[in-house]
């Protein structure tokens, strides 16, 4: 027998990288993974209880009143795929299903489960190509992880395990945190802590008197719930300031506004330089809605040069009127919500609860005005409070295993997970934990604006980009 015979040489193994979560960001970062080739390019998991991929919270909606609330041709996935999803409408018969989606002028504005249809559509043409690299979906949810080495090991709620080289945390956003004085009713039949739990409407009766908390954009959501289901309930929505998120209007102008050459250094100052260039905006033929647009897509570098107090100083005083200026509802919602204000089916104000008891039907709410307080009686309460991010790194149990373990820690101003520019998460000390990345709104303590879809998917391909150039073949 030749002893010297050469050794056998065997493929490198691909690395593998498990992303945590398959909505909008978890479906964003496979799709830039999927466009590498060759025997270097990651097998991929995505961990996500769902069936369908890419949907998530926001594109899961079976409402057909909650839709996007931005026009379809400004929807991508891709920077180089301008005009993707509006063209995707057309063929996929989408437009045909649903006449209310186009308005007079031109603009759709499609259901959102639509658009949650078209991403897992184009995930699954990338997972199809030929030479793509190996891809799974795990319908499960991810309970527990650790690090082994240099690898992660990731237990399933089905009981089974999985091993990675990489990681990326791209989890849905977390249900809404319950006020501390709703607490003590929040047991109670008819408390509805969470506003996505399917059948809100039908689990309440047609006389019942509505309360909801919160004033933006899922509260409108609700409220166009009722009215598409015939319903005339009396509805309250009370948040501290009573705003409420503006009504998308056609614009002709471009974005307006120039906020990071020279970017403010303190919340007050970026407030002034804001309403200086809204004054400056109808002289240019612009308008509010073009500045919010500039200030979208300059908001990176806005967030970037506050410094840590100026940033927590703005969350707490200005975020308010951003969200409800930013985050503006499709027309169509727009018109519902009108129509229910006027006929006087829906109220907002300006209060807070200060006492809720619910010994029996119905709830006695102590609501506090600015310089009265009253008692209202309510058969419903819907907590529109918004994602409890805050508290994400604890109630996640993935999350709070990591936590635990010293490989994440939460941001300093509760909105997530800590990262550095890199989007790689920072461990208890500070410091990148090797191969572990953050991947959607969970990261915006560090990037500033990452709530919208452009935002989303450019943040997903620095992801899927610094993933690439860290993972080591063969190991």
């Amino acid at each position: 027998m030749d002893m010297n015979l050469p050794a056998p040489r065997f493929p490198p193994r691909r690395p593998r990288v498990a992303i945590i979560g398959g909505g909008v960001s978890g479906a964003s970062v496979a799709l830039n993974l999927l466009d590498l080739r060759g025997d270097s390019a990651p097998e991929i998991t995505i961990i996500e209880p769902r069936a369908r991929l890419g949907a998530g919270l926001a594109y899961s909606a079976t409402d057909p009143v909650h839709r996007v609330n931005v026009p379809a041709s400004r929807m991508t996935l891709h920077p180089a795929e301008p005009g993707a999803f509006h063209a995707w409408l057309e063929s996929s018969g989408a437009i045909a299903a649903d006449p209310d989606a186009e308005l007079p002028d031109g603009r759709r504005y499609p259901q959102r489960r639509v658009f949650g249809q078209y991403v897992s559509h184009r995930l699954a043409q990338s997972i199809n190509a030929p030479g793509a690299a190996p891809f799974t979906h795990l319908q499960a949810t991810a309970t527990h992880v650790r690090a082994e080495g240099a690898r992660y090991l990731i237990t399933l709620s089905t009981g089974a395990e999985l091993t990675a080289d990489a990681l990326v945390l791209a989890v849905s956003h977390p249900p809404p945190g319950i006020p501390a004085t709703l607490r003590a009713v929040a047991g109670a039949p008819k408390f509805f802590a969470d506003p996505w739990v399917p059948n809100i409407v039908q689990q309440t009766a047609p006389t019942d008197r509505i309360l909801i908390i919160g004033t933006a954009l899922s509260t409108a959501d609700i409220a166009g719930s009722f009215a598409a289901a015939g319903r005339t309930n009396p509805i309250l929505a009370i948040s501290r300031r009573g705003l409420t998120s503006r009504e998308r209007r056609p614009t002709q102008s471009g974005p307006f506004g120039d906020f990071s050459t020279n970017p403010s250094r303190t919340a007050i100052t970026l407030l002034q330089s804001v309403r200086a260039v809204l004054r400056e905006a109808p002289q240019h033929f612009s308008c509010w809605e073009a500045v919010i647009e500039s200030l979208r897509n300059q908001g990176g570098a806005i967030w970037g040069a506050l410094p840590e107090p100026e940033r927590s100083r703005f969350l707490r005083h200005l975020r308010p009127y951003w969200d409800v200026h930013r985050y503006q509802l499709a027309p169509q919602l727009g018109e519902v919500t009108r129509r229910q204000t006027k006929s006087g089916q829906l109220r907002i104000e300006a209060a807070r609860v200060t006492a809720a008891i619910h010994h029996a039907n119905p709830f006695h709410i102590t609501l506090r005005h600015r310089d009265t307080t009253r008692t209202e009686a309510f058969d419903a309460i819907i907590n529109c409070t918004g994602p409890n991010h805050a508290d994400i790194t604890k109630t996640n149990p993935a999350l709070a295993s990591l936590t635990s373990a010293g490989l994440i820690r939460p941001d300093p101003h509760h909105l997530g997970i800590d990262t550095n520019l890199a989007a790689n998460a920072l461990n208890a000390a500070g410091l990148p934990t090797p191969n572990l990345y953050v991947a959607g709104p969970l990261a915006r303590a560090t990037f500033g604006e990452l709530m919208g879809l452009p935002q989303v998917t450019l943040h997903a391909a620095l992801v899927a980009h610094n993933l690439a150039e860290r993972l080591v073949v063969g190991v």
